[in-house]
């Protein structure tokens, strides 16, 4: 599958995963899909064999959860290291997230939860004892997150109103 094109059907269940992976069986997406429980299980596992499918994690709270603190930590590093400090950040206390930026001087963005200003320090500390630069810091108040919409392409046989109801928008 990944030497190929995702077609219409893959990226309806991928949408449809990222609307609510725990909920959804392959039953309710076949529904959805006018196709059968089977050929939605089959696809999900071939979407996974090829990595597209990485995992399916909870989104949390984390300052419901006991982590008022959540810091965005844009930090540098040699180009040629960014993949192993990306590695070494994630062993760092209270690290959740690290993206790897594809070039420039700020290439690493860290996110860090906390329960105090103590702990984040802490964390600060070990990201440059890495050898990281941190070159500023963030207090997140909010993350807003959608499921990608595919390009906004129509899935075969959908009216504008089942579209909608999905997330796609209306052409």
């Amino acid at each position: 599958m990944s030497d190929i094109p995702l077609d219409n059907l893959d990226r309806r269940i991928l949408h449809l995963l990222q609307i609510d992976a725990r909920g959804a069986s392959d039953t309710d997406i076949a529904k959805e899909t006018d196709v059968t429980g089977t050929t939605v299980h089959n696809r999900i596992k071939q979407l996974e064999e090829a990595g597209i499918i990485l995992g399916y994690n909870p989104e949390l709270d984390y300052e419901k959860a006991g982590y008022p603190m959540q810091v965005l930590f844009v930090c540098s590093t040699d180009l040629s290291r960014r993949t192993e400090m990306a590695e070494k950040a994630l062993e760092v206390r209270g690290v959740v997230n690290v993206r790897e930026m594809l070039s420039g001087e700020e290439n690493l963005h860290v996110e860090v939860v906390a329960e105090s200003t103590s702990e984040i320090e802490e964390s600060t500390d070990q990201l440059a004892d890495l050898g990281l630069r941190i070159v500023s810091s963030d207090i997140l108040a909010e993350e807003h997150v959608r499921p990608w919409n595919h390009f906004h392409q129509e899935f075969a046989g959908e009216d504008a109103d089942v579209a909608e109801e999905i997330g796609s928008p209306e052409e």
